[in-house]
């Protein structure tokens, strides 16, 4: 059975990516361009959503790998997550993610010249950022490759063998919310309070440990959490609105404590209990109202299913190109971001509509089926 509110959730936390891109642009956190006056206040929504914005991707990725491998043996599956992750990364770190380097290049002057005078003679000189060869915010898809590549004989044999102790024993915790179930955080526990105080977020594939290893356990709570069934679909959905309390609760806590007190060995570790728990919440929040409300199929589903790979593989560098214009333009904050929020989502979908979508050539080096092509040309054929 096909879980459209997980293909909803997909297109709406990616949809959320491409507001949040934006948002980085007027926030004191690091980010490739600055606008010319910083909003500290934006930082609270920000915070908020990246609590959970990553991990919830990457648990929906586990939980898709379980329902691929319900029609793909390991080999065919294996081929076909290299295909729809390698070809785009490649194809995108040579033409999509140079837009971005050269126009940082250019608003921190240290380049000057035309874009062909940087691509491709100095575009793939080094390695960013001392260099210029990136792949940005593409950095998700050899992350998931490589899960996807590494896991595969492991989930092959989980989902073959349905009735494992495993699953069967998650099922149990889960179905009666029994206390052992909080064993279960305990790994992100130690990523969020261990790894991080040593790993800081490069995403350059190296000495990246905490990124590497917490997305590697979301990952594969996804594809456990889609093997337990009904069940965790049955209680997120059931306990929607207790979770929901129970998460603006965390959160506010989890801001209070990071607000007014010290930060003392002790509260790092108080602090980072939660963090974890604060973000399985918003998580578990999400799929249940998903669940509640989102499970059903529609035209409009299907089109954003479709596109949501190519837009989040185009957005960050047709914002970025936005953002270098319009930073020093004596605009407030909401004409400013509404202004690249709509172009960013109004020329990716100009670049999808008429230069991706149509032409079976370029579908794939977007993550795109040619079989949905084809399937949209029998349809027209008929009316």
């Amino acid at each position: 059975m096909r879980r459209y509110d997980l293909d909803w959730l997909r297109v709406i936390v990616f949809g959320l990516l491409i507001i949040y891109h934006v948002g980085m642009f007027f926030v004191p956190w690091d980010f490739h361009l600055k606008n010319n006056f910083i909003y500290g206040w934006v930082t609270w929504p920000m915070l908020f959503l990246n609590q959970w914005r990553l991990p919830i991707l990457f648990v929906i990725s586990g939980m898709g790998t379980w329902y691929a491998l319900g029609k793909r043996n390991a080999w065919q599956f294996s081929g076909e997550r290299i295909k729809r992750l390698l070809l785009p990364l490649v194809f995108g770190m040579i033409f999509i993610i140079p837009p971005q380097v050269y126009v940082e290049r250019l608003a921190k002057g240290q380049f000057t010249g035309s874009y062909f005078e940087f691509w491709p003679s100095l575009a793939f000189i080094g390695t960013y950022p001392e260099g210029n060869l990136s792949w940005h915010h593409l950095w998700f898809l050899p992350y998931l490759l490589l899960y996807s590549l590494l896991l595969t004989p492991l989930f092959v044999y989980l989902k073959n063998k349905p009735d494992n102790a495993y699953l069967r024993k998650l099922e149990t915790w889960i179905s009666g919310v029994r206390p052992q179930l909080l064993w279960v955080l305990l790994p992100f526990y130690f990523t969020y309070t261990i790894l991080q105080e040593f790993f800081p977020v490069t995403h350059n594939f190296t000495n990246d440990w905490f990124t590497m290893v917490n997305y590697f356990f979301f990952f594969i709570a996804g594809f456990s959490l889609a093997g337990v069934g009904q069940s965790f679909w049955d209680k997120v959905r059931m306990n929607r609105r207790k979770l929901l309390m129970a998460g603006m609760l965390s959160f506010t806590v989890y801001i209070l404590m990071n607000w007014f007190i010290e930060h003392t060995v002790t509260m790092h570790f108080i602090r980072n209990a939660f963090k974890v728990v604060n973000i399985w919440l918003w998580i578990t929040v999400c799929f249940g109202y998903a669940a509640q409300y989102l499970n059903r199929e529609s035209k409009l589903l299907r089109n954003a299913n479709e596109a949501v790979y190519p837009f989040y593989i185009l957005h960050q560098s047709v914002m970025m190109v936005i953002a270098y214009w319009v930073r020093d333009w004596n605009w407030g904050f909401w004409p400013k971001a509404s202004l690249m929020i709509l172009g960013t989502f109004g020329i990716s979908y100009l670049i999808y509509e008429f230069l991706i979508r149509r032409w079976k050539t370029v579908r794939p080096l977007f993550g795109m089926k040619n079989g949905e092509l084809k399937r949209a040309r029998v349809s027209l054929s008929r009316l």
